[in-house]
């Protein structure tokens, strides 16, 4: 006996399915066009079954379950049927679909598979066994979730000692449902233009100037004589500068002599080369003697040194005098040698 199956085909290729839902339920209803060996009434028998197939978007191909039954009730001259007069055949197949891509109103497919059939009776050499099959078929929808399904399938099996081939055509009612979850689409991330940050207002701490109010060239930070008159010559501490020519006189005297000249020679010197300064000459005297003497003494002390410098080449305008007297002793008055020391020549710079 000769018998087909219809099951859906296992082929490689892309997935192209009729409609976009994951599981079709098939209910179908065929013929079997056998030859006959089963002695079934005119050589071939009504099929009957469901087909049921899942359908991934991400496969190509379908899976597809198929169960097929027969109950015969037929009688051949050749051989009698069994005592109940039936031979009932069942038919399970596990196969796979391939739908084809087509922007019509057909949607073909092809399918193969593997199964197992299973005679309740078995003659003529008809025993339980493995199939192969593969079909052709289309698929017509006449609304959203439902088409009619037309097909053709053959199978090849080995019965006992020989092969058994045969042809089935089948009709049915295609129900889809369940669609496929729709993967959506990447979204790309809004622009966020950066947020700039107001930078914090800078506060600016006051910056105390350090001046300079006596105009003497050292700064009033380091001026330990800010009060110093303009024009004075000072030292690195802001105070005048005061030099000691170191000029001895003897007691009661305003000569000046050897030694004390290459001082005052010296100083001339000074004063030629740096032509921007003047200088006032101040005498000095011990405290031997009257106080009114020791003032006209210091004087002509002064005046002594001016007329030197003169002479020395400095001009008598860049050149003043003054006498302290004995109003501002350095050492002691009370020995020789402080005594010496006050009578003294100083001369304070200025520009």
């Amino acid at each position: 006996m000769k018998k087909i199956l219809l099951i859906p085909a296992l082929l490689a290729g892309s997935l192209a399915l009729a409609t976009p839902y994951n599981y079709e339920i098939t209910p179908v209803v065929g013929y079997n066009f056998a030859e006959g060996n089963l002695g079934f009434k005119d050589n071939g028998y009504m099929v009957y079954g469901v087909e049921l197939q899942y359908n991934n978007p991400d496969w190509a191909i379908s899976p597809e379950l198929a169960v097929l039954y027969t109950d015969s009730n037929s009688k051949n001259g050749e051989y009698e049927l069994p005592a109940d007069g039936s031979t009932d055949v069942l038919r399970i197949a596990l196969n796979g679909v391939y739908t084809y891509k087509t922007d019509s109103y057909f949607q073909p497919f092809a399918k193969a598979g593997l199964g197992m059939e299973k005679m309740d009776n078995k003659q003529q050499e008809n025993v339980d066994s493995l199939f192969l099959d593969a079909g052709v078929g289309v698929k017509m929808p006449i609304m959203e979730h439902v088409a009619l399904k037309l097909e053709a399938v053959y199978e090849l099996k080995e019965n006992a000692a020989r092969w058994d081939n045969n042809v089935m055509g089948l009709f049915g009612v295609n129900f889809a449902f369940g669609a496929p979850e729709v993967k959506p689409a990447p979204v790309a991330a809004p622009v966020v233009a950066p947020v700039v940050a107001k930078p914090a207002p800078v506060v600016v701490a006051p910056v105390k100037v350090d001046g300079d109010a006596d105009k003497d060239g050292v700064k009033d930070s380091m001026d330990k004589c800010p009060n110093t008159p303009a024009g004075v010559q000072v030292d690195k501490d802001g105070c005048t500068i005061v030099a000691n020519l170191h000029i001895n006189f003897d007691n009661n005297s305003y000569k000046i002599d050897k030694a004390s000249d290459a001082n005052v020679q010296k100083f001339a010197d000074f004063l030629k080369a740096a032509k921007s300064y003047k200088a006032e000459i101040i005498g000095h005297t011990d405290s031997v003697g009257s106080e009114a003497a020791n003032m006209k003494l210091s004087q002509n002390r002064a005046n002594a040194v001016k007329t030197s410098l003169v002479a020395k080449g400095v001009s008598a305008d860049r050149v003043t005098t003054v006498g302290q007297g004995e109003s501002q002793p350095v050492a002691s008055n009370m020995t020789k040698e402080g005594r010496a020391e006050n009578r003294r020549i100083e001369a304070v710079l200025s520009k």
